[in-house]
């Protein structure tokens, strides 16, 4: 029987996953207009996550213990306890990153958070069962599985996919879904990092560091075919993606132990949906249209990510 403390700790940890989703949505809508204005999405993408690099980097020098954390995890790989692999959660978060400075104004919030999610609740789903990257294994129950389903199809049903949306079925669609699928090993292997060093900044200060690496990398390979930014716009807000990463790595890195990659993922997805037809209700950034069958998607949705974390049950 569960305890009132151990549901608390669930309850909480769904709770701030679904913000953390929230955050995300967030971070594409500002990352796909910065990628639209300059017509450099890999820039944009750069920006985003160097500045939360930057955010960080101030972060870690104020804070001995994140620092001792760094040490740990680097004196694990040395001594062959930890695999250097496991620091390479940022590749997955920087994938995301580019796909948002890429794709997420074209398509516009809500229809990349669908691509994201599918992606998503599929390699959470594959990851969770399996025990992969370091998660405890989680046993795929019928509740579970149905659970993801009605995600998945509440999320469809919110955006109405089916209605032959331009670029729905187009490469600008595929990207979000592998990055989403990107994120559950992204959320794993940070988890891992986060438990060797027992600070969650620490392992949010090495995601951003190799994800960083890893864009500047593709913004630099691919230089002579973009050419480059055609403008820098002026207003702030639209540099704040990688303060908003800051945000929603670290809880993610802390939550994915307690409810599962595929809790984590399908609170995200809550999360993700809910606050993408907000953004696209407000501040739209492609044309996008908000019906009924939106407010009935979502609440699938919510249910799905119900379904999924009350059903966890570890494998022994």
């Amino acid at each position: 029987m569960t305890s009132p403390h151990n549901r608390a700790t669930l309850v909480g940890a769904v709770f701030a996953s679904v913000v953390s989703g929230m955050l995300v949505a967030g971070q594409s809508r500002i990352n796909g207009e910065l990628g639209v204005r300059m017509g450099d999405g890999a820039l944009a993408a750069l920006i985003s996550f160097s500045s939360g690099f930057v955010i960080l980097s101030l972060a870690m020098l104020a804070s001995p213990r994140a620092r001792r954390g760094l040490g740990a995890v680097l004196e694990d790989i040395r001594r062959g306890r930890l695999p250097w692999w496991s620091t390479l959660g940022g590749v997955g978060g920087g994938f995301l990153v580019l796909t948002q400075g890429l794709v997420a104004g074209i398509l516009g919030v809500a229809l990349f958070s669908v691509a994201v999610v599918a992606g998503q609740t599929l390699g959470a789903m594959w990851i969770d069962s399996r025990g992969w990257f370091g998660v405890p294994t989680v046993r795929l129950s019928p509740a579970r599985a149905f659970g993801a389903l009605v995600a998945v199809v509440g999320v469809m049903v919110s955006v109405e996919v089916w209605a032959g949306q331009d670029g729905s079925l187009s490469w600008g669609f595929l990207l979000p879904v592998l990055s989403g699928a990107g994120t559950g090993i992204q959320q794993a292997l940070n988890g891992t990092v986060r438990n060797r060093a027992s600070s969650a900044l620490a392992a949010t200060w090495i995601n951003f560091a190799v994800g960083t690496t890893a864009l500047a990398v593709v913004w630099v390979v691919g230089l002579p075919a973009t050419g480059g930014p055609e403008v820098f716009p002026t207003e702030w807000w639209l540099y704040a993606g990688g303060l908003l990463g800051t945000l929603f790595i670290p809880i993610q890195t802390i939550t994915v132990h307690r409810i599962g990659v595929l809790g984590l993922g399908v609170s995200l997805v809550t999360g993700q949906i809910l606050a993408s037809i907000a953004l696209d209700l407000i501040v739209p950034v492609g044309d996008f249209p908000i019906s009924v069958w939106t407010v009935i998607g979502a609440s699938l949705t919510v249910l799905g990510s119900i379904l999924v974390t009350t059903s966890k049950r570890r494998s022994t």
